[in-house]
């Protein structure tokens, strides 16, 4: 029963020839964020040019900083869209990062004492994707099996996850003694940042997870109608489990990056950015609503805030007005979205 109401959802509205017009807006509303995003390359653009008479988006530099600046928060979102679309949220994603980062640093320097350098990055980065996972698993088990929101569950794991990461970091920075991390965290092939490759090839392999596996069918299905899902035969408590597991470690490597970019764990390193990756999924059209929403969407979502938090330093505006610019960008997403549901609606009542 599950398996064909994922498949009429998006059928649906493919086989509406009558009124293409209506097939028009479905499209342009599923990729808002990318018209946002190419909205906001012209805006800055044009102001680039008529303020100093400079290019924005020609100018290398500049598009590999707003690469880079995507780069963490994108590595939370894409963990994050698996939850959102399964109908639930993670907030404990900032902390998991930070203390994933302080476990980077401290593996990769208590490693490279008795072994080559380059194998104590990967076992850095090894021990920093897997320490993130046991705040998952916990967050997995207090909600799938306990049955405990995913808000207060994931809210609770936050503050553990900020306790345990400044113990752990001692109230400070840990610096990195290795030199095939910081070139890792700031080396480039042709030109291209290694975190940009590392975050590319990772955004593919979770896009193929998503979209072509059983795991992220099962996932679309539990968002639509958990209730369908169950009555389908898909293990609902141990999706739930390994889901936030998942979205952890991407968390993980979230962390172990941002110690390769800084060659220093900071505790902190994640807070400023979770709030941004619940909003590159939103922006990047995944419903709160659960059982809609994909990668790449959520890739534009991030490139939509690099751009903002990027451009207006760019272009001499003060900082400040990034975070209004952003709000609103949540705020026409979840209109859009609203929007479209309702549209969506009406066409099947019709």
């Amino acid at each position: 029963m599950t398996s064909t109401s994922p498949t009429e959802t998006h059928v649906a509205p493919q086989a509406d020839h009558g009124d293409p017009a209506r097939s028009w807006l479905a499209r342009i509303a599923e990729g808002r964020a990318w018209l946002f995003l190419a909205g906001l390359i012209i805006c800055f653009e044009v102001w680039s040019r008529l303020s100093f008479g400079a290019t924005f988006v020609l100018n290398p530099f500049n598009v590999q900083s707003i690469a880079i600046f995507a780069v963490a928060p994108l590595l939370l979102a894409t963990g994050q869209t698996f939850v959102i679309i399964s109908g639930g949220i993670d907030l404990s994603l900032g902390f998991i990062m930070g203390l994933a980062a302080v476990v980077a640093a401290h593996a990769t320097n208590m490693a490279g004492v008795a072994m080559p350098v380059p194998l104590a990055m990967m076992l850095g980065i090894l021990a920093a994707v897997l320490v993130a996972g046991v705040p998952g698993l916990i967050n997995g088990l207090l909600i799938s099996r306990l049955r405990i929101p995913p808000f207060i569950g994931t809210l609770g794991m936050f503050g553990v996850a900020r306790g345990a990461a400044f113990l752990l970091a001692g109230g400070t920075t840990v610096p990195v003694q290795n030199s095939w991390f910081a070139l890792l965290g700031n080396g480039r092939l042709y030109g291209v940042p290694y975190l940009v490759i590392i975050a590319a090839v990772f955004v593919v392999v979770m896009h193929y997870i998503l979209s072509q596996t059983r795991f992220g069918q099962h996932n679309y299905a539990i968002g639509a109608n958990v209730q369908a899902a169950r009555r389908a035969g898909i293990d609902i408590r141990g999706h739930i489990l390994r889901l936030y597991v998942l979205s952890a470690m991407c968390a993980g490597l979230g962390g172990a990056l941002y110690a390769a970019r800084f060659t220093a764990g900071a505790a902190q390193a994640g807070e400023p950015l979770l709030l941004d990756s619940v909003a590159a999924v939103v922006i990047g059209g995944a419903s709160l609503f659960g059982g809609s929403g994909t990668i790449f969407g959520t890739v534009a979502g991030a490139l939509v805030i690099a751009v903002i938090q990027y451009g207006l330093v760019f272009v001499n505006v003060e900082p400040f007005w990034q975070f209004i610019a952003v709000g609103l960008v949540i705020i026409i997403s979840v209109l859009i979205d609203q929007a479209q549901r309702r549209f969506s609606g009406a066409r099947q009542d019709e």
